[in-house]
């Protein structure tokens, strides 16, 4: 892969793609995140406790986190930028018709949605934070995060921990999982990931490769690219944009990270008397 060593806070093509190929395939995206309910049981249990009134939920995707909240009574609100994953979730909807008064999804870049209502609970889940490569990418989210939150509401979000073997790896190397058949080609398929890390970018970019059995001539690439924010960087940026972290919990069990966490939650609240920079 070619690297852009740039620091203008600029989106490019490869960002772009980075953000949006993994999840144009839902069908895919739902059986391979199926067996995930590590991070569905954490925010069940923070909603039960904090969402009485609405929560809002940035990267809402086919609902997996989203219907079991609406499951349990809530009024939920789900923003995502992606057209394939929303039609997943108003299919899921139609076979749960009990859940339809309870559930609003809303198209959108989570930097720019505007919504006429403020959450005691807002919710970034499974990575969605990833996608915000640049520092202004981060401002802006998170100014419509607080424009969103009650007073004394709290916002959580998760994220996967740089790993520095993930980050070190060649680019030219794959790593290879058994065959499995795809759900959306019916084909029996190799796949491997290769990983190419841009340390002046901070952004890991991943190429997902799927090779149909004896076809190769078929074979396609899935970009995924995830910016690697470090735990003390995140916590500045939340910190300078307005943000008290309150907890950090580690891979969704609710005790302290250590050095062996894959995934940190942080529950935080907007800060008293913060206003924006001019």
């Amino acid at each position: 892969m070619k690297k852009r060593h740039a620091l203008d806070g600029g989106r490019d093509a490869e960002l772009e793609s980075g953000s949006d190929a993994h999840y144009k395939d839902a069908a895919y995206y739902a059986a391979t995140y199926a067996n995930r309910t590590e991070d569905v049981d954490f925010y069940l249990g923070l909603a039960a406790e904090h969402g009485e009134g609405g929560v809002l939920e940035y990267g809402c995707g086919d609902g997996r986190i989203l219907l079991p909240l609406a499951r349990i009574g809530l009024a939920c609100t789900g923003v995502d930028r992606s057209a394939p994953m929303l039609r997943a979730l108003r299919q899921k909807l139609k076979a749960h018709p009990e859940l339809r008064p309870r559930i609003t999804a809303k198209r959108g870049d989570m930097r720019r949605v505007r919504l006429d209502q403020r959450f005691p609970l807002v919710l970034c889940t499974f990575n969605t934070f990833l996608h915000l490569y640049t520092r202004q990418d981060v401002e802006q989210f998170l100014t419509r995060v607080r424009a969103h939150l009650k007073r004394g509401g709290r916002f959580v979000l998760d994220v996967s921990v740089p790993n520095p073997e993930e980050l070190g790896r060649d680019p030219a190397t794959i790593a290879r999982v058994t065959p499995f058949r795809h759900p959306s080609t019916d084909e029996v398929v190799r796949y491997g990931e290769r990983f190419d890390y841009d340390g002046m970018r901070q952004v890991l970019l991943v190429s997902m490769e799927f090779e149909p059995k004896g076809a190769p001539e078929r074979a396609w690439m899935t970009p995924l690219a995830h910016r690697q924010f470090f735990p003390r960087e995140l916590e500045a940026l939340l910190h300078y944009n307005g943000f008290e972290v309150m907890d950090v919990y580690g891979d969704f069990e609710m005790r302290p990270p250590d050095g062996g966490t894959v995934d940190i939650a942080l529950v935080c609240r907007a800060r008293r008397g913060f206003s924006a920079p001019a």
